[in-house]
């Protein structure tokens, strides 16, 4: 286990790049298994997550090499396995293997997911999905066995009953090569699903709609990517840093960025008081001046996105007067409250909503990253903090954010990995 030091207090410049989506990265590669032929990835983020999923690929005699920003994974002599494993449990995103395993296979048994702690996020909708398409579910000992019809999975009318990410993706990869018409309704809009729909259609599927709210599918009897797939930049990384350039920076240039994928976001900033120019591909951020109180409400794609909700918190503490977040999304995510307190900010929860006011400065202290986003806070907070902030539990920072240290200390802070014995 290492853990993360930062001495706080210096203003930050210079230039950052923003890698590939987690988020689409993570539904990419269980994906990939779908073809029948080798999948080349680009632009893929150096995140614990990947190689999380490169050893599950593993276990099913899916080869994988990742060098560089590429990613190569061979799914020709894939053998169906069950993943009932720790590997599983620990990785939220692992569920996609559901419905690539029937998708491909018609048959799955895949651990229930684990992932960060942010309040209850359930399957149901996704299970719904299959069994709209003819699959058999069963829950055996914590893990979901899944098994389509012996004349395999078939297109069908599914209405989802609140927008899920997660079950858009899962019932968009089983239904891909289903028989016949899929007409998903009240579907996710994120980026994500669109990045996701483009990678499938260049191996031979056809799906249609997403980026809207209704998606349709025409089942594909066979799929086989002929061309690399470069992933999107990730717009939470990019979310992240243009936080810490308004907090602590003197002129940041933040790359790799599509601003549409960020419209909610930058609008709050500009609400607060921050100053950028908005390229074609880049922002760069102006040092900040005064900045003004704001409240945050996230919701689905094209609202404010739950997670830069708390990279956002630390620049609100220099905001005059009082800011707060409403997380209608996850109303539970507030882990990184009372380590903010540890370091003297003025932040409370009331009623699941999140209270901040106005804080002169913030002093280093150990804190604890218990989940990705949250770590993303604490990270800003002790760039800005006085002396020196130990953050433990990195291990989540490290699952979402690629070459997280490297890209800091290119902007010139003082931050380091050390080993939690030292």
């Amino acid at each position: 286990m290492e853990k993360m030091l930062i001495h706080g207090g210096k203003r930050l410049s210079g230039e950052v790049t923003i890698g590939g989506a987690k988020n689409s990265t993570v539904a990419l590669i269980p994906a990939a298994i779908l073809s029948r032929t080798p999948v080349l990835l680009t632009g893929v983020p150096h995140i614990q997550d990947v190689y999380n999923l490169m050893s599950i690929l593993a276990e099913m005699n899916v080869t994988s090499d990742f060098s560089g920003n590429d990613l190569r994974i061979d799914p020709t002599q894939i053998v169906m396995t069950d993943l009932p494993s720790g590997k599983i449990k620990s990785l939220r995103a692992s569920y996609y293997f559901m419905g690539a395993m029937l998708g491909r296979f018609g048959h799955a048994v895949v651990g229930l997911p684990g992932g960060d702690d942010i309040g209850p996020r359930p399957i149901d909708q996704h299970i719904k999905g299959f069994e709209a398409l003819g699959a058999k579910v069963a829950d055996h000992n914590g893990a979901i066995v899944l098994n389509a019809p012996e004349d395999g999975l078939h297109g069908a009318h599914i209405f989802l009953d609140m927008v899920s990410v997660g079950a858009t993706i899962n019932i968009i990869l089983a239904a891909v090569t289903a028989h016949g018409q899929t007409v998903i309704e009240n579907v996710a809009r994120e980026p994500e699903i669109i990045d996701l729909a483009t990678y499938l259609n260049n191996m031979g599927a056809t799906i249609r709609g997403a980026g809207t709210d209704v998606i349709r599918i025409e089942g594909a009897s066979r799929l086989a990517a002929n061309n690399a797939h470069t992933i999107i930049p990730d717009r939470i990384e990019a979310g992240t840093y243009l936080s810490i350039a308004a907090a602590q920076g003197d002129g940041i240039l933040v790359k790799n960025i599509i601003a549409e994928h960020l419209d909610s976001f930058l609008a709050k900033l500009e609400e607060m008081g921050v100053v950028m120019d908005v390229g074609e591909d880049s922002i760069f951020v102006y040092p900040s001046g005064e900045l003004h109180g704001v409240t945050i409400k996230t919701a689905p794609y094209p609202g404010f996105a739950t997670d830069l909700q708390q990279p956002l918190t630390p620049l609100l503490m220099k905001a005059d007067g009082e800011a707060m977040v409403i997380d209608t999304i996850y109303p539970k995510r507030t882990r990184h409250v009372p380590e903010l307190l540890k370091m003297g900010a003025n932040i409370r929860v009331e009623d699941d909503h999140i209270k901040i006011r106005h804080c002169d400065q913030l002093t280093g202290a150990t804190v604890a990253a218990e989940e990705i986003r949250a770590g993303a806070c604490l990270m800003l907070a002790g760039l800005m903090a006085q002396g020196e902030t130990t953050i433990t539990k990195v291990d989540n920072i490290l699952r979402g954010y690629d070459r997280v240290v490297m890209k800091l200390q290119g902007l010139g802070a003082d931050v380091q990995l050390v080993d939690s014995a030292s």
